[in-house]
């Protein structure tokens, strides 16, 4: 009696647990629709049946937050399984899976998968009505520093971004490891970034330079905590400053024995600075001579100046400042003097500083960019707003951005303009489309007046191009860096 007891209870125990916990598994094996009770959770699907899979359904379950329902996997060998207590699915048989399971949600767990692999797979769901979500890295989740509910919209990378190309370590490290660097800007979308990657290659000193307290403080306490945790030897110091002092400047650059400046300071934003030309002029253009001037009078070898394509054949104020900014750095990198050998006359470079510019499109989720604002106006509702149906745009992810500007800061004699590889430009209405489609929504419109988001279309602002260009001509070559050109472009000289 006591055997058998105890096996009633301590198998009836498990059993209990298990329909608890894992839900309709014996649905989930038989393959028939889910008949059990509505616990109120949103029923999500996980994409991808693996390790990492299994670790986020564990997780969704301890959580209770969410309630994993079926797999879905492009493994042919393992479909039909039931894993974990859910069915697993072949991509083509989604529309069944969402039958079947009642399924609102997908997550991707697929941490393994390239870029390109994720975009192929987020195009083919997009074709879904279901909100299309990622998990933060799997390590981070097992280990308990992350907790599920951190997952997250789809990285807009995924959709727009190329598989980025294994820098090159002498590129990144020539101009850093062992040296002391500036960074201007450095509480900036780019400026911050740079500071991140910039701190791994072992500076000693590491210098954040700007105006902003709020930003300065950010991004010192992102760094101190990082030097902290990783043992590092690394110098930082803040500085609260603007770029138009240029005695401030040369006074931290003498002070600290400055060899590299990366010069990311600047005001970015189109229609702002076209309405307040006077402090864009002062900023961007004032800003970078001071800057420049203080980088020769201090003898720093180094000088990056983070460029931008608003600069090419500018139609708009900011761009006009960024072109003539890089027109600046050109001539003071040319700059000449006579010196006299015997009775013949020669000339030389007076100015030693080598004067590099980085030219290259907008970024993914730097502030005021149009994918947090995409994001905003879905959560909100709609509309969404776009500026014309035929406006494109580049795109680049800041940390592949960052890794670029470094490695093309390295090449060049002096006054190069190197432009970025960006890839095919991008219709801003199929981004907005894309994104609408992946929260699990429609586009409404004439043809689908019961769609739950509409685009409307606002008109050019002021300045605002429906194109951009990378290259002010045709001459361009490629360096040893597939994703770096140089383009060899005319500029005025200095005593002009």
């Amino acid at each position: 009696n006591y055997w058998g007891l105890s096996m009633i209870m301590i198998g009836g125990l498990r059993l209990a647990m298990r329909q608890y916990f894992l839900g309709d598994w014996f649905a989930a094996a038989q393959h028939v629709p889910f008949t059990s009770r509505d616990d109120g959770l949103p029923r999500v699907a996980i994409y991808g049946a693996g390790a990492a899979g299994n670790q986020l359904v564990a997780a969704l379950r301890m959580g209770r937050l969410m309630r994993p329902v079926a797999f879905i996997d492009d493994d042919s060998s393992i479909a039909d399984r039931v894993i974990s207590g859910l069915h697993v699915y072949k991509p083509k048989h989604i529309q069944q899976m969402v039958d079947m399971t009642g399924a609102q949600q997908i997550l991707l767990a697929i941490p393994s998968a390239n870029r390109g692999r994720r975009r192929e797979i987020l195009s083919f769901l997009e074709g879904f009505s279901l909100h299309v979500q990622s998990v933060p890295g799997f390590m981070d989740l097992a280990s308990g520093r992350v907790k599920v509910d951190d997952i997250q919209e789809v990285d807009i990378a995924d959709l727009l971004g190329r598989d980025s190309v294994p820098p090159q370590d002498d590129l990144l490290e020539h101009c850093i490891k062992g040296k002391s660097v500036l960074i201007t800007g450095a509480g900036g979308s780019i400026g911050s970034e740079l500071c991140r990657q910039i701190l791994a290659l072992q500076p000693t000193t590491l210098l954040l330079y700007e105006h902003s307290e709020f930003n300065l403080y950010s991004i010192l306490q992102e760094l101190e905590q990082r030097v902290l945790r990783e043992s590092l030897t690394v110098r930082l110091l803040p500085i609260l400053g603007s770029v138009r002092n240029q005695e401030k400047l040369l006074d931290v650059m003498n002070t600290w024995h400055v060899d590299t400046v990366y010069h990311a300071a600047a005001y970015k934003h189109v229609p702002m600075v076209e309405h307040n030309i006077a402090e864009g002029v002062m900023n961007n253009l004032i800003g970078t001579l001071s800057t420049a001037q203080a980088a020769l009078r201090a003898k720093v070898a180094n000088f990056v100046l983070i460029s931008t394509d608003k600069a090419v054949r500018p139609t708009n104020v900011m761009g006009s400042t960024k072109r003539l900014a890089e027109m600046t750095l050109q001539a003071l990198s040319k700059e000449m003097a006579p010196v006299l050998f015997g009775d013949k006359a020669n000339v030389s470079y007076i100015n030693k500083t080598r004067f590099t510019m980085v030219r290259f499109g907008n970024v993914l989720g730097s502030s005021g960019s149009v994918i947090p604002l995409f994001h905003k106006q879905i959560k909100s509702g709609g509309p969404i707003t776009v500026t014309h149906p035929k406006i494109t745009r580049y795109f680049m992810s800041i940390p592949e951005a960052a890794q670029l500007v470094i490695q093309a800061g390295s090449m060049g004699q002096g006054g190069d303009v190197f432009v970025l590889d960006m890839g095919e430009p991008v219709k801003i209405v199929e981004l907005a489309e894309k994104m609408v489609h992946l929260s699990g929504l429609s586009i409404r419109s004439d043809k689908a007046p019961q769609g739950d988001i509409s685009i409307e279309f606002t008109g050019l602002r002021p300045g605002e191009k429906l194109y951009e260009e990378l290259l002010i001509g045709d001459n361009v070559v490629m360096t040893s860096h597939p994703m770096i050109m140089s383009a060899s472009e005319d500029y005025l000289s200095w005593d002009i």
